[in-house]
């Protein structure tokens, strides 16, 4: 008999799960992450393998997946920020985010349009969407939990949380480009609506919506009690929320839902901020199992092989060079540990934050030869990455947490951190 293939998927998706959960001790010791799994098993169920997964969702389906995907990783990395709003604190992500990502942007332009020989828009596009480090695929170099104060988890989960609200700015500036060469024509408006106006909204709505919800909370919990397990769904309702006001004022929606997961991990019950956590990161495993399946399955030999060149230029340029030196730059000043600094410039790893921006570019103007170029530079970028940076990232952060760790927590006490975070 006919077997549905949908049945069938659900099984492949069970089995897969059951594999990666009872193997998981095994997994943990081995250079090998989670999305390497997930990638290869994709092609496996791709119609290259058993030809199982047959969607292909086109650019705003992918869109919205990888949305919602980033958006429970942003939250997740909100909860886990442990520090005061305070300069000295957030040292090494200003410098992540102020010099790192620009230096990153640009240098991908630049190679693209006078290596490649792309067009001004598409190279300042590409550059923009392979901006963003992944917070979903590096939970191997993220804080563990809001205890952990180590400075270079700390410094990789809030670059992760924030340049992928902030690389919105530069892909708005290569969409405009792409339909008006003539910059003088919309710069100014860029600058006030798209750089200064949507980022101050973002982080407003952000704290704003977690502040509302947080004393509605409060404020009910005198009258009766909160079911324990219907209370984390109230970090779902504070994502849409904010997410969704945050746009609706043209803000940018990323930032604030990493502003409201921040805002929310100071509310004086820790038991709940740490409980809508573990229920965070719960779904942020599942989203990236589909989402790089998904991946896995839309990889097409043709289109590979025929922007191969192209892609493994960019893979490499970005992940072996660009990113390296330019952490090494960016940090020039930093009291941590040398080693550090070179594994904040190694740890670059880019996965669904691109695929979103990516989806976003091709949904609002970026086609053609142009679009398609840009798409499979793209897949190469983060098909190098999984690989390179899953098989590293065990041993690496292994060897660090041995030989370099306590040499770059803050010299502060983590209880006056704690104390100053409750307080704020």
């Amino acid at each position: 008999m006919d077997i549905d293939i949908y049945i069938l998927d659900l099984l492949a998706i069970g089995i897969l799960l059951l594999t990666v959960t009872l193997c998981s001790g095994l997994i943990a010791r081995l250079p090998l992450s989670y999305a390497i799994i997930y990638l290869i098993v994709g092609v496996f169920l791709s119609p290259y393998g058993l030809n199982l997964i047959q969607v292909r969702p086109d650019a705003n389906i992918l869109e919205k997946i990888a949305e919602l995907v980033v958006l429970i990783s942003l939250f997740s990395c909100g909860l886990k920020m442990n520090r005061p709003i305070k300069f000295w604190a957030w040292e090494s992500t200003a410098r992540l985010i102020g010099f790192l990502m620009p230096i990153s942007i640009f240098a991908v332009t630049a190679v693209a349009h006078w290596v490649l020989g792309m067009g001004w828009a598409p190279a300042i596009l590409l550059g923009a969407i392979l901006a963003p480090t992944d917070p979903v695929l590096a939970s191997e170099v993220q804080l563990y939990d809001p205890g952990d104060r180590d400075e270079l988890r700390f410094g990789l989960t809030s670059e992760g949380g924030l340049n992928d609200a902030l690389a919105f700015p530069f892909i708005y500036f290569g969409l405009h480009l792409l339909e008006d060469a003539n910059w003088q024509n919309w710069f100014k408006q860029w600058v006030a609506v798209d750089l200064l106006w949507a980022i101050a909204a973002g982080i407003v709505v952000g704290f704003a919506v977690a502040k509302a919800i947080r004393w509605i909370d409060r404020s009910l919990q005198r009258f009766h009690t909160v079911d324990g397990l219907m209370e984390d769904f109230v970090a779902i309702s504070t994502i849409f929320i904010s997410y969704s006001l945050a746009e609706i004022v043209n803000g940018y929606g990323f930032l604030a839902v990493f502003v409201a997961g921040i805002t929310m991990r100071r509310r004086r019950n820790q038991d709940k901020s740490t409980s809508q956590l573990h229920f965070i990161e719960r779904l942020e495993k599942l989203s990236e199992i589909g989402t790089i399946l998904l991946l896995g399955s839309l990889l097409r030999k043709e289109p590979m092989l025929a922007y191969a060149t192209d892609g493994i230029l960019i893979a490499v340029l970005l992940l072996l060079v660009v990113r390296p030196l330019g952490a090494w730059l960016s940090t020039i000043g930093l009291r941590v540990h040398p080693a550090t600094r070179w594994l904040y410039g190694w740890f670059g790893i880019r996965g669904v934050g691109s695929i979103y921006y990516l989806a976003y570019a091709l949904g609002s103007g970026l086609e053609g030869r142009d679009g398609e170029q840009v798409s499979w530079i793209t897949f190469w970028t983060i098909i190098v990455s999984i690989f390179l940076h899953g098989v590293t990232s065990t041993p690496l952060m292994k060897w660090y947490e041995r030989n370099v760790e306590g040499n770059t927590r803050l010299e502060e006490d983590p209880a006056q951190h704690e104390q100053e975070a409750e307080s704020a």
